[in-house]
């Protein structure tokens, strides 16, 4: 029961910070066609500050506490391959909070150097790796090495 609940709680946050990972891109298509200092844009950092702090970033943090439990208790998995390329993916996922973050930052000082279509394209690398990362999961292909 113990691993259901922690299996549970991991799912939960996982779903979260995906949510997070595949929204905050979208807000930053409509956020760059906003003039600076105006109050659209005072707008949209206010939901993108609350969405990466008050929902990405416990998500995240949730989600590797219950992930590492959950590899506790099941610790021979470490040795699957299919595993160990899921770790990778949830790294990528990982190196790619980090970046929208960063981003975000660049909005918040006045930035605007990328251009709306790079948020409409970026938004599509959370997607391909939840895919990757679902299909490892589920299907746990027998690589040979």
């Amino acid at each position: 029961m113990y691993y259901d609940i922690i299996k549970t709680l991991h799912l939960v946050s996982v779903i979260s910070w995906m949510v997070g990972l595949l929204y905050l891109p979208r807000l930053f298509v409509y956020h760059h066609d906003t003039k600076c200092e105006s109050q659209t844009d005072k707008t949209f950092l206010i939901m993108e500050y609350r969405l990466l702090k008050i929902i990405m970033k416990p998500a995240m943090v949730l989600t590797y506490i219950f992930g590492f439990l959950l590899v506790y208790d099941n610790s021979y998995i470490v040795s699957e391959v299919y595993f160990i390329l899921k770790l990778i993916f949830v790294v990528f996922l990982s190196i790619f909070h980090f970046y929208l973050s960063i981003l975000y930052k660049n909005f918040k000082k006045g930035y605007r150097f990328k251009s709306s279509n790079f948020y409409r394209k970026i938004n599509e690398v959370p997607t391909v790796l939840m895919i990757l990362i679902i299909s490892l999961v589920i299907i746990k292909p027998n690589f040979q090495l």
